[in-house]
């Protein structure tokens, strides 16, 4: 039965991969399974994501769909391959942006992914070391590394900053879920939830940090946390990109050959082994005649 294979990791990679597969087709697919979960998950959250759920949707038998895919993980990871491919997927000299900088294309990355999430807010639900990348995910990855691998960072350093910038996005749309999930279980806005807690504010007076702050308008937000923490996440990585551009140019002035002192060209070895004073029997005879003249 398929439900056997739900905890196999490799018939998970077949299924991200078979494109064939996902295709349309009359009657109960791969694909209408995944789209009407994406429909389940963006109306109820993955809490309220379930194969029953899923089948009642379609009008199908749970054990209907097991036969297309084994299990509920297994689901999840292909629903967020689909909606990853909502957004480019191309190499950075092919899609949008591609003569613009490395910052440019990672700020319009980061917030393709941002309002992504805000249109599948489950996204962010979706946790874990070990969910399976599928045709879209490497994809939208690899777009993302070439953004970088023209600058002078480390290789190692290139995949850090990624994968810091996903974690960061995640990070707060997973704020952004929760509370969505928490005004669709109590009906009360996240606003006016935090507005009604008079008896919470009335005792915070007696923390003079924090009262400071409050009254001169430090929760004044003048631009909302995502745009505020991707620019401070982009200028620590401009730093950096900058200290490699200065490590690289100070290598190359250490190891450039001396140049010629008559036209400025680069000095090769010399066959003997000994250091050559000009660049050819040209450059040394015009540098006798000067010191000639001006004897």
């Amino acid at each position: 039965m398929a439900q056997g294979r739900a905890g196999d990791p490799d018939h998970g990679v077949e299924l991200l991969w078979r494109e064939a597969e996902r295709e349309p087709r009359p009657g109960l697919s791969l694909r209408r399974i995944v789209r009407a979960a994406i429909e389940l998950a963006d109306a109820e959250g993955l809490e309220g994501l379930s194969m029953r759920k899923v089948a009642d949707r379609l009008g199908f038998t749970t054990m209907s769909l097991y036969r297309h895919v084994p299990g509920r993980d297994q689901l999840v990871d292909l629903m967020r391959d689909e909606v990853l491919g909502e957004v480019l997927t191309g190499a950075p000299e092919e899609g949008p942006g591609a003569e613009a900088g490395w910052r440019e294309r990672l700020a319009e990355v980061a917030r393709q992914g941002w309002e992504l999430r805000g249109r599948h807010p489950w996204l962010a639900e979706v946790r874990g070391s070990r969910h399976l990348p599928g045709p879209n995910a490497v994809a939208r990855y690899d777009y993302m590394l070439g953004a970088l691998t023209g600058t002078a960072l480390r290789p190692s350093e290139v995949i850090a900053v990624i994968d810091l910038l996903g974690r960061f996005v995640d990070a707060e749309a997973l704020l952004l879920a929760e509370t969505r999930r928490e005004e669709r279980r109590s009906g009360v806005s996240e606003q006016d939830w935090w507005g009604a807690r008079d008896s919470l504010y009335e005792r915070l007076d007696r923390y003079p940090t924090l009262t400071r702050l409050w009254e001169t308008g430090g929760w004044d937000h003048p631009e909302d946390s995502f745009t505020f923490g991707l620019r401070r996440l982009l200028d620590g990585v401009e730093v950096l990109v900058r200290e490699r551009e200065r490590e690289r140019d100070e290598s190359r002035d250490e190891t450039s050959p001396e140049s010629c002192p008559e036209c400025g060209t680069p000095l090769d070895a010399a066959p003997s082994g000994r250091p050559r004073v000009y660049c050819s029997r040209a450059c040394r005879q015009r540098a006798y005649r000067r010191r000639r003249a001006d004897a």
